[in-house]
């Protein structure tokens, strides 16, 4: 048998799924991407007076008392690192967790003392990929308190701000109902206050 007779076959097959697979249809793809969805091709990139200030898609770390806060991140060697996600691998019977979830919530009633509500578990937990970039409306509302008093704003103030910032279920009935934090806190900071 003839290896040039086996050869040739092999390396065009080779040559044509290479040029298919690698070349046409990420092209085909990514075409039909950048004309049908191309915010989100793009990375759903946030801006502000023409400058990226972040994604919708991945968290930010705020800590000022002034700003919501996100849910908490396990990426390492830094908060909602995009090139590092995942979680913390911690199950519900690691005292590990329980720890973190424990200082979480004082961390949390050490900045608004006067909050008596329960906290939401999204505020105290990591999203299993640590780029979490939303919070529930429970987590938001827990948090208009000292938000309000941080900037000097009314508690209605805020709560419309939350409200218009909330988005519901993705087509009325998937998943559930969210506030992107990135965009309440840009919307918080066009108050001037």
């Amino acid at each position: 048998m003839n290896i040039s007779s086996q050869l040739r076959p092999a390396l065009t097959i080779f040559v044509l799924l290479t040029a298919l697979t690698g070349v046409l249809y990420p092209a085909a793809v990514t075409g039909i991407a950048q004309g049908v969805f191309p915010n989100q091709a793009n990375g759903s990139v946030i801006s502000k007076d023409g400058r990226a200030v972040g994604s919708g898609l991945i968290g930010q770390n705020f800590t000022e008392p002034r700003y919501f806060w996100g849910r908490p991140s396990a990426t390492g060697p830094m908060p909602y690192n995009g090139a590092g996600s995942g979680g913390s691998n911690l199950g519900p019977t690691n005292p590990a967790l329980f720890d973190a979830v424990k200082a979480r919530v004082a961390a949390l009633k050490a900045a608004d003392p006067g909050n008596t509500a329960p906290v939401p578990v999204d505020l105290v937990t990591t999203s299993g990929s640590g780029l979490d970039p939303d919070i529930s409306p429970e987590a938001a509302a827990y948090q208009i308190g000292r938000v309000a008093k941080a900037r000097n704003l009314s508690i209605p103030q805020v709560e419309a701000l939350v409200a218009a910032n909330t988005t519901g279920k993705q087509w009325g009935f998937l998943g559930e109902a969210r506030v992107n934090v990135l965009k309440l806190n840009l919307a918080l900071d066009a108050l001037g206050k």
